[in-house]
């Protein structure tokens, strides 16, 4: 096992984790706050972060086998998160938090199977307007990062 994969790995959990703690202890009117500039609730945030992680993945292990990411534009991503909201305007805070506890898991394991190699080989990355990126700069970036971006959010949002 690459030392380093799995660190990337702990890091993906201690994200997730942290988001998790952080929506268990949300009141039913907190969970059901817009996120300004967003629109989406708090709710609707957890459980997008949680339902993104296997996308995020499948990313990250198209560039570890050298493989382009082309298609993944910024409007992409837009229309999967209004997607997404629309679908899961209800998601329950259980719901959520399990599917986080699920696929943050699933992400972690997946990052722990890669090797040196796998981290430092770098492919065009749409995301990065085609700049060659390594698979463990996707990592850090997406999955990794993303909890403690929208937690960041979340946060300001609730004012806490």
């Amino acid at each position: 096992m690459s030392r380093r994969a799995d660190l990337l790995a702990d890091r993906i959990e201690q994200g997730a984790a942290t988001l998790a703690a952080f929506a268990r202890e949300l009141s039913d009117e907190q969970w059901r706050t817009a996120v300004p500039k967003d629109g989406r609730t708090v709710g609707v945030t957890v459980h997008h972060v949680a339902s993104i992680y296997p996308i995020e993945m499948d990313v990250v292990q198209a560039v570890a086998k050298g493989g382009a990411v082309t298609d993944v534009t910024w409007d992409a991503v837009a229309q999967i998160n209004a997607a997404h909201a629309r679908e899961n305007a209800a998601c329950t805070k259980d719901d959520a938090l399990a599917l986080l506890q699920k696929n943050s898991k699933a992400a972690a394991d997946a990052v722990r199977g890669f090797t040196d190699e796998e981290l430092d080989r770098a492919a065009p990355f749409s995301l990065s307007y085609g700049a060659p990126m390594t698979t463990q700069f996707i990592i850090e970036d997406h999955p990794l990062r993303h909890p403690w971006h929208h937690l960041f959010r979340m946060k300001k949002a609730l004012a806490l």
